[in-house]
């Protein structure tokens, strides 16, 4: 690659320095029905020893979908797939009901987290709720996942209550953006 320094006069050619080498980049995308068995397989890594949190087995299983699941939690819900080199990293899903945006299901994969997945997955999400007009988006978080929470709050989410108990007799944390 060669850049030009200067005036016009004289058209001096200086080749540039070489790229540093960087990580690649995350991208973020819908996802299409050829992605299913992919994400499935990426919430059993999620959600199995030894990255599994002490939660109890029924709601755990819950949240490994097999695809045929999967498939039905897709109706009215838009999920964007984050992706390294191909390999998919992570994955957030969008609902919108009553002029208010859910964000549902996100997941990252344990290799990859603390390297801006989930926040490039948040930002794609807070993009979309803008484009389809949402006036806030919600999102919530059992209360001993302290990264999600530490996350919504980086992200400008205020947290807006707590509900005791709710899931599986865990404290579920609720936080919310204004768009």
């Amino acid at each position: 690659m060669a850049a030009n320094h200067g005036s016009d006069r004289g058209g001096e050619r200086v080749a540039s320095p070489p790229a540093k080498p960087t990580e690649s980049t995350v991208t973020v995308g819908r996802i299409t029905h050829q992605d299913v068995p992919e994400i499935c397989a990426l919430y059993r890594r999620v959600w199995e020893p030894p990255h599994a949190p002490t939660l109890p087995a029924e709601l755990l299983k819950s949240w490994q979908p097999t695809p045929l699941e999967f498939t039905s939690r897709m109706e009215g819900v838009t999920y964007f797939a984050a992706r390294r080199d191909g390999k998919l990293l992570g994955i957030v899903g969008c609902e919108v009901a009553h002029g208010n945006c859910h964000l549902v299901h996100l997941a990252v994969d344990p290799e990859a987290r603390r390297k801006g997945v989930a926040t490039a997955l948040v930002a794609a999400a807070l993009e979309w709720a803008r484009h389809a007009n949402a006036s806030e988006v919600w999102a919530d978080a059992l209360a001993q996942f302290p990264a999600a929470v530490a996350l919504f709050k980086h992200l400008g989410f205020a947290e807006s209550g707590v509900l005791h108990k709710h899931e599986w007799n865990e404290d579920v944390r609720l936080f919310e953006r204004m768009l």
